[in-house]
């Protein structure tokens, strides 16, 4: 038993029987890190950037890539002055803010003006047109800025309530603005007289869109109804009735054709419309007439009256593509002939609970929030789909080891789901198990083939499930058996490398393993609070388990005992994985750290703070050449191994160090004492720097002048910065005087301009003071000594 309790501590590289292929790895570095960039507020879309407003900054997504290329404004805090609306053009963002502020920025992050908006309360609106901008304020004003001087140049009256659009008329100098009353107000930018007001609406209008011919626009509300207005008459052209709370509305091409279900061909005046159904509809403003409606939506209908499903809609002619920006803020890009969807991005995820790859070589990335949709993401470009079917909470998921394209997922609605993965992203329920009494937190594939699935619940029950051989979509899942598990509820279960324990772990602060039938093997007794995750070694007979305590613990399958107890994280530890074959194991707590621990010596190898908040999960990819990580913080991180990275750098710097010591050692051989001492400093060595000076003092002082002289300001600098070090030290205070008033004489003449020279000072002052009273009391002393035998002297003579 010693033999084997031995064995299993060490866990050495033979046990895995690869003793070179996977090496103990020592670092990792954050290969792309995806948080929030859209968490509401206006959008736009120039090129191929979409301009997101995000808490205090607007957030610049590549819609081709899927990746947020610039944050322009201020890193969010608690103390950050927070973005109240935006707008942008081709060359620069303007932003308000929460403190009344207005700034203005270029496209690459820089700030060029800040400016006081005047309006009493915040601003609703941004529009730039040129190098004008439109404010609308919450006070019912609308002002005029001249973008060249920022000042403000118009100040227009006469809306109620709070302005909610704002719009130039490209083709004639006009600005169309409207508050809550459901009127449009006009005014000339010329002289900031108010022009025709269009009186039709009955609430609020919610856009306003013009034609290409600039002799039309359309506006509509909260009152149901599409406008036709002619530029200049007040009364409107057509009244089209929509039966929908509407947000946005955009024209289209004059000449459309769509070849989607239930498609078009018609040429026209065409205007699209979303708002709380979650479906766009196009309409034709000529006759009056709903000519097509989306089928293929991915937003739900609002659940309440007065709730809004899809809250902007923007059109991209040089794409021929429009985004629908859903409440929740995921962005759907679709193509306008077909429909079809060409990507999803997720603007603001809240809280990611779990996370695990799924497809062939880790093609996509299933993440769980807190949302009854799973998140499916393609790992290269970070395109995203939603996986609807859940209708609470998504708590757990869990990807098959056999087949790759298998999924499984828990949640709060008391359900698992098996989900199959197809060709080009495609994901269908194909499986539903519904037989728990309380919320799924936890679920488990077989290892060895996927036949089974194991669920642990809040109702502290486990659950065996049997899966088809023949998927069918949303066909029951059977439950084969149940086993009241624990006291608590069920946090983590886990199936072992051959199928045969499963292992659970519960708020009661046990683990348990069980047979594969449901029989009880043993109880860990150990956590002084609840256990949080349960994993099996990939070589060993031994069980993990992470807790609240902060506790990270190894037991022996075969003894129940426990091997060993890891501590490093100071909160709670969430999850933790085996890695490097067993040897070591990859941990991430309440704290927000990530740790890698080694499992023979039982040391933390190394630490990742790039969370703010408590890390929930973390996946780890199918080679082990990196893993992904989500929390409370809303990032999902990917971290890449640069182990091999590291040690190769480690390798060239040595090989650089020695190339350059026998550089330097040539340079002192053939005499050239001022190219040894440029390298020297160069590669910051106080100590042969110095052996070099003493090397030139030896040939005189007028020598050692010359070669001060011949170095550039940077390399006095840095000689400056030795002599601090030196002159600590009696043995080489004489070296550093001497260098020290050469560089003194230098900075009178001009030739030598210090930096940091207060610190340099304050540094060597309290030395150089102890070397001189050292210097003077043994003067003193040879003074007294030459003063006694001279007086010994004559004494000597008359003897």
């Amino acid at each position: 038993m010693k033999n084997e309790s031995r064995r299993i501590l060490e866990v050495e590289e033979k046990s895995a029987g690869l003793p070179n292929k996977n090496p103990t790895k020592t670092g990792f570095d954050v290969e792309s890190k995806h948080g929030a960039f859209y968490t509401g507020g206006n959008l736009e879309w120039h090129h191929n950037l979409l301009f997101c407003q995000n808490k205090s900054s607007v957030s610049l997504l590549d819609i081709d890539k899927g990746v947020v290329v610039l944050e322009v404004g201020e890193k969010y805090s608690e103390a950050s002055d927070l973005v109240q609306t935006f707008t942008a053009d081709r060359d620069q963002v303007v932003t308000s803010h929460k403190s009344g502020s207005i700034k203005l920025w270029k496209h690459d992050g820089a700030l060029v003006k800040t400016w006081k908006s005047i309006h009493k309360g915040p601003i609703v609106r941004l529009v730039l047109n040129g190098s004008l901008l439109a404010s609308g304020g919450s006070d019912g004003n609308v002002r005029i800025w001249n973008m060249e001087n920022q000042m403000c140049v118009l100040g227009l009256k006469g809306l109620f309530g709070i302005v909610n659009v704002v719009e130039f008329h490209s083709g004639r100098e006009l600005v169309f603005a409207s508050g809550d009353d459901g009127k449009i107000a006009t005014w000339c930018l010329k002289t900031g007289t108010s022009m025709v007001t269009y009186n039709g609406h009955f609430s609020k209008v919610t856009a306003i869109t013009f034609h290409e011919d600039t002799q039309h626009f359309v506006s509509c509300g909260r009152d149901r109804v599409i406008m036709l207005w002619t530029v200049g008459v007040a009364t409107a052209v057509r009244v089209v009735p929509t039966y929908e709370t509407l947000e946005d509305i955009v024209f289209l091409p004059n000449v459309l054709r769509i070849t989607a279900k239930g498609g078009v061909d018609s040429e026209g005046m065409h205007v699209a419309t979303v708002g709380s159904n979650g479906l766009v509809r196009i309409w034709d403003m000529g006759k009056s007439a709903e000519i097509f409606v989306q089928t293929n939506s991915l937003v739900s209908k609002a659940k309440e009256d007065g709730r809004l499903a899809i809250q902007k809609l923007l059109f991209d002619k040089e794409r021929d593509m429009f985004a629908v920006v859903a409440a929740d803020q995921t962005i759907v890009l679709h193509e306008l002939t077909t429909f079809n969807v060409v990507k999803q991005f997720v603007g603001f995820s809240d809280e990611i609970l779990d996370v695990v790859f799924v497809g062939k070589n880790d093609s996509h990335i299933a993440v769980a929030t807190n949302s009854e949709d799973i998140k499916l993401y393609e790992s290269a470009t970070m395109n995203c789909n939603l996986l609807k079917g859940h209708t609470d909470l998504v708590l757990a998921l869990s990807a098959s080891k056999v087949n790759c394209n298998l999924l499984l997922s828990s949640a709060k609605d008391n359900t698992i789901r098996l989900w199959r993965l197809f060709e080009k992203g495609i994901c269908e329920c194909v499986g539903i198990g519904m037989a728990h009494t309380g919320s799924v937190d936890s679920i488990a594939f077989s290892n060895l083939t996927a036949t089974f699935a194991i669920s642990a619940s809040q109702d502290t029950c486990l659950k065996v499930w049997e899966l088809p051989s023949k998927f069918e979509k949303n066909s029951n899942l059977l439950c084969k058996c149940t086993e009241v598990a624990h006291q608590k509820g069920i946090n983590s279960v886990e199936v072992s490398p051959n199928d045969k324990i499963i292992a659970t772990g519960s708020q009661d602060k046990t683990a348990k393993l069980w047979t594969d039938s449901l029989e009880l093997i043993g109880v860990l007794h150990g956590h002084k609070r609840g256990i949080w995750c349960v994993r099996f070694s990939p070589v060993d007979q031994i069980v993990l388990t992470s807790s609240t305590d902060g506790a990270i613990k190894l037991w022996s399958i075969t003894t129940l005992n426990c091997l060993k107890t890891f501590e490093g994280h100071d909160a709670s530890v969430h999850r933790a994985e085996f890695i490097s074959n067993g040897m070591q194991i990859l941990s991430g707590g309440a704290d927000g750290l990530i740790k890698l621990f080694n499992i023979k010596t039982a040391e933390c190898v190394n630490t990742f703070d790039q969370h703010e908040a408590r890390v929930w999960t973390l996946a780890i990819n199918q080679n082990e050449t990196g893993f992904i990580t989500g929390g409370a913080d809303s990032f999902l991180i990917k971290w890449k191994d640069v182990t091999e990275d590291r040690l190769r750098e480690k390798a060239n710097d040595a090989n650089k160090r020695i190339l350059q010591e026998q550089q330097i050692n040539n340079y002192l051989q053939n005499d050239e004492l001022l190219k040894a001492l440029t390298l020297a400093l160069n590669l910051a060595r106080p100590f042969q720097t110095l052996k070099i000076v003493q090397l030139i003092i030896k040939k005189g002082d007028y020598g050692l002048t010359d070669t001060i002289h011949q170095l550039r300001n940077d390399q006095k600098d840095a000689l400056l910065k030795c002599v601090t070090d030196w002159n600590t030290n009696s043995h080489n205070c004489h070296s550093a005087q001497l260098v020290l008033n050469i560089l003194m004489k230098e900075m009178q003449t001009g030739h030598f301009w210090p930096v940091g020279l207060n610190n340099a000072v304050e540094e060597i002052l309290p030395y150089t003071d102890r070397h001189f009273k050292r210097l003077s009391k043994l003067m003193q002393d040879l003074h007294f000594i030459n003063y006694t035998i001279n007086c010994m002297q004559p004494h000597a003579k008359n003897k």
